[in-house]
């Protein structure tokens, strides 16, 4: 049985980066977003199908993200030559083009195996969301078959809605009002 993380201290994690301007390399930390919201998100594998959807959308909504105190994270098990390699791939020939966020490279998967989305008979990732608050209180975690994509308007949505910092009903939007407790 996979332990609980919601509600619990963010499993650490340090990455070595592709940027998203496919030239540079970097490295992050947890501590990195300290102050700030963080959507953490695993994909399988560089250079598959669905995942080319989620990257770009998730990279296309980077202006909302920020403008809700919230960077965006990307992770697989591939090298980081690997991601800048797909990320300077044109979109016509499944690359991704350049990203508003980068991409981390977990090779040794340990931290898919801390975040509990990797598969380890097949050495892939789950697709596996995570929402971390700006204290490190891992908040959010949703993991889909990999055959599915997710939805940035339901990360959006469940981002705002944790931030709003009341009692949120089903369907709750920015904008809606709270649960009052009784």
């Amino acid at each position: 049985m996979a332990e609980r993380l919601v509600g619990r201290p963010a499993p650490d994690f340090t990455l070595e980066t592709a940027n998203g301007d496919g030239k540079d390399f970097g490295k992050v930390s947890l501590s990195d977003y300290r102050g700030k919201w963080l959507v953490l998100y695993f994909y399988p594998l560089d250079f598959t199908f669905v995942c080319p959807t989620e990257i770009t959308a998730l990279s296309e909504a980077a202006d909302t993200f920020k403008g809700l105190n919230t960077e965006v994270l990307g992770v697989s098990v591939d090298s980081k030559h690997s991601h800048r390699a797909w990320i300077n791939t044109p979109k016509n020939d499944n690359g991704l083009g350049q990203l508003n966020h980068p991409l981390g490279a977990d090779i040794t998967k340990q931290v898919a195996r801390d975040y509990g989305v990797l598969i380890e008979e097949e050495g892939i990732a789950l697709r596996g969301l995570f929402i971390i608050d700006p204290d490190g209180e891992l908040k959010y975690q949703v993991v889909n078959h990999n055959d599915v994509g997710r939805s940035v308007e339901e990360t959006l949505r469940v981002l705002q809605a944790l931030q709003s910092g009341g009692l949120c009903p089903m369907n709750w939007k920015a904008g809606d009002k709270h649960l009052v407790a009784k």
